[in-house]
């Protein structure tokens, strides 16, 4: 999260017309502000047609939608169960020391899955505990800060949720500013992610039927030897499309995501702390015939 999500003004995508996919958004079930249902009828209303929720490390949020008694989703919206793991890069010079991965279209009820992504939210509860007692040391407490934020879920104990608290007690300007002086690499804060590699990560997400994408991987021209390994390890897709991308990146990646076989992907990324979701993918632009690949893979089992 600590790189912006907004592309800058200079070399911004304009969608030319309104984008009706978004593969990557996040609910408060994660580090999201949004409940699921209230994102999912944002999406909607701004005239999304395929939604995938990718919370990290849970499918609390999609099963929220799902459950019994939850009431239909919008009609004419297709919602794609997935997830989003933060894979430690084993000291790889990637940004943040971590890769991102996607997984779409994962068996919501594998038993395997789940339990690599319980583990993953036990070692996220003891990283946020180490991160806030650095903080307290620091002379950066946030505990009443922590305390009024209402966190619904021990899911959603990361970085961003002591960044807000930060931004709270008046440390931190924004949350992307607590990221960079507090909570990111290097900071005062920061303490260094442990779970799942990308290998990992990867076949969980292949395991459970899904299709693992590596997400806003911007250098992604730069590491083609990486990502030919991670292709040898499962992965399918890359994020070609991301709200942080200019024009030359969306480019750039986009070649590489075809020289090498890979399925593209895009989204917005939303969390919800500085924009509405429909001021968010006003903004983003993911072509439909990326919806209609993702799809027409989970179909045939690519994902499988």
């Amino acid at each position: 999260m600590g790189r912006s999500r907004r592309a800058p003004d200079a070399g911004r995508m304009v969608p030319p017309e309104p984008t009706q996919v978004d593969l990557h958004v996040h609910t408060c079930r994660s580090d999201g502000l949004l409940e699921p249902s209230a994102l999912v009828a944002a999406a909607a209303a701004a005239g999304v047609r395929t939604l995938a929720i990718a919370d990290h490390d849970t499918l609390a949020g999609y099963r929220d939608l799902v459950a019994p008694g939850a009431g239909p989703l919008p009609p004419g919206l297709y919602v794609i169960p997935g997830l989003e793991i933060n894979a430690v890069a084993g000291g790889l010079d990637v940004p943040d020391g971590e890769l991102h991965v996607v997984g779409l279209g994962v068996d919501p009820a594998d038993d395997a899955l789940e339990a690599a992504l319980a583990a993953q939210r036990g070692r996220r509860q003891r990283r946020f505990e180490r991160m806030a007692a650095r903080l307290r040391a620091a002379g950066l407490g946030v505990d009443a800060q922590l305390a009024r934020l209402e966190v619904t879920s021990d899911d959603a104990l990361g970085r961003p949720t002591l960044a807000r608290a930060l931004v709270a007690a008046g440390f931190a300007t924004s949350v992307q500013d607590a990221f960079a002086r507090f909570v990111g690499r290097g900071g005062p804060g920061y303490v260094p992610r442990e779970g799942l590699g990308a290998v990992e990560a990867i076949r969980a997400i292949r395991g459970a039927g899904g299709i693992p994408v590596l997400a806003h991987f911007f250098v992604a021209p730069s590491r083609r030897v990486l990502l030919r390994e991670l292709i040898d390890a499962g992965l399918r897709g890359l994020e070609v499309h991301h709200r942080s991308f200019d024009a030359a990146t969306v480019a750039s990646v986009g070649a590489v995501a075809r020289d090498l076989g890979l399925l593209p992907s895009g989204g917005t990324d939303y969390h919800g702390d500085d924009e509405t979701y429909a001021e968010a993918i006003a903004e983003t632009w993911v072509p439909p015939e990326i919806a209609a690949g993702v799809r027409d893979a989970l179909e045939i089992g690519v994902g499988a």
